[in-house]
């Protein structure tokens, strides 16, 4: 999360590590990329066709295993939304070249706070 969430402060990453474990809870499907020593990775969740979370270790980005979740979820659960920060560009341009576009944003993070997000969806 530090290696793409510039914009977040010290504390506000701390702050989300305490409701992680529920937001994890919350989410049906919960799918973890392993690496060839069965070592995690990455992880997405996802919730009806919607891309709750995608997160890689730094050291797998560029490597082909964020293509590779979400066409996963793109076939096996029909994902066609997701929401990603305004200020993570990245993220954005990755969802992008993954053929989704943003049809909404708002000034605000779920939480409230100044981070906008984006709403994309698939074609």
């Amino acid at each position: 999360m530090r290696a793409t969430h510039l914009f977040l402060s010290g504390p506000e990453i701390e702050q989300i590590k305490s409701y992680v474990p529920q937001a994890l809870e919350a989410i049906p499907h919960l799918i973890v990329a392993v690496n060839e020593n069965e070592s995690p990775v990455g992880f997405m969740g996802i919730d009806g066709q919607k891309l709750e979370m995608l997160f890689l270790s730094s050291e797998e980005r560029g490597k082909g295993t964020g293509k590779q979740l979400i066409n996963y979820g793109i076939q096996a659960y029909s994902v066609r939304e997701l929401a990603v920060n305004e200020q993570n560009p990245l993220a954005k341009g990755f969802y992008e070249h993954m053929g989704f576009h943003v049809y909404q944003r708002t000034d605000h993070d779920e939480q409230g706070n100044p981070y906008p997000l984006l709403y994309m969806r698939l074609g």
